[in-house]
């Protein structure tokens, strides 16, 4: 005998009631005392279909560059790289493994150091030797204009510093009841960095105004240039350079605050990049680059 369909309580579970459609529950079920539709439930929507999956594209392998020509004993022969990007300054790259005729990955071409005006920059030795040079030919006209105030110098400092001698001999204390320097004693400091100012100023100003080269320069084969062009630098701008590291010899005698400033302004060559200025180089916007040596022209005959 079957059942006639319709809502009946489920026996597997008698709190809940399904739909009977003769053969077998169908639908979900719903609460015993709830009011349940005239007919069967609703089926349940068909989910849609999953979406299709689409493949990766196949990847593209990069074009091979082509090889280069090789000559008949089998090792390549060199190409010539590609510019790339500069480097930052003061950047060293390896050296390529020999033969490869591309860049390696990651490799960028080195910046060339500058040429102003088509001049090698002056090599910082031999800026020093110019230097000193110019340093010792300041300090003959010096013994020679100066001699006098320095030898009337000594003679007022002398007794300070005899007694100075003696008190460090005998171990007595070096500082109490010392005798003062003579009364002229600052006045002829005065006299003498003066006129060593002055005779420095007159031994370098003309000379690099004129022809960018003092004695130092010349004989190193060095000289002073514009940065915008290659004319003489003229007397405005060689006084220019010249205040920044010249002056400060007036501060000598403050406890040598102005040998440092000269020393600092000097020793800034060794850290400037690309141009290698030192600070008086920068205050008048100067170069110093190396004097190209003139071609030797061969006389008929062989001779020179």
């Amino acid at each position: 005998m079957s059942v006639a369909p319709g809502w009946y309580k489920d026996p597997g579970e008698p709190t809940t009631q399904r739909y009977w459609d003769g053969d077998g529950w169908v639908g979900e079920p719903l609460p015993a005392d709830a009011t349940p539709p005239a007919g069967p439930p609703a089926p349940k929507p068909t989910p849609p279909p999953p979406p299709a999956v689409v493949p990766p594209p196949a990847p593209i392998d990069p074009p091979t560059p082509p090889a280069p020509p090789t000559p008949q004993n089998g090792v390549p022969s060199p190409q010539p790289w590609p510019q790339m990007a500069p480097l930052p300054p003061g950047t060293r790259l390896p050296p390529p493994p020999p033969g490869f005729p591309y860049p390696p990955y990651g490799y960028t071409a080195p910046v060339p150091p500058p040429r102003p005006h088509g001049m090698r920059l002056a090599p910082t030795g031999l800026r020093l030797v110019a230097r000193l040079i110019d340093i010792g030919a300041v300090l003959l006209l010096n013994l020679v204009v100066n001699g006098w105030f320095i030898w009337r110098y000594v003679e007022e400092v002398a007794p300070l510093y005899r007694e100075l001698n003696r008190r460090a001999q005998e171990g007595e204390p070096l500082l109490q009841n010392l005798p003062q320097a003579g009364d002229q004693a600052n006045g002829l400091q005065i006299a003498i960095m003066l006129i060593a100012t002055a005779l420095w100023f007159a031994y370098e100003v003309p000379a690099t105004a004129n022809t960018g080269q003092t004695l130092g320069k010349r004989i190193m084969r060095i000289k002073v240039v514009r940065m915008e062009t290659a004319d003489r630098l003229g007397f405005g701008r060689s006084v220019r350079r010249w205040n920044t590291l010249g002056l400060p010899t007036l501060l000598w005698y403050c406890c040598g605050i102005g040998f440092v400033l000269q020393f600092v302004d000097c020793v800034f060559v060794l850290f400037d990049r690309p141009l290698h200025q030192a600070l008086h180089d920068k205050s008048a916007a100067t170069v110093v680059v190396e004097v190209p040596r003139e071609p030797r022209v061969e006389e008929p005959g062989g001779k020179s």
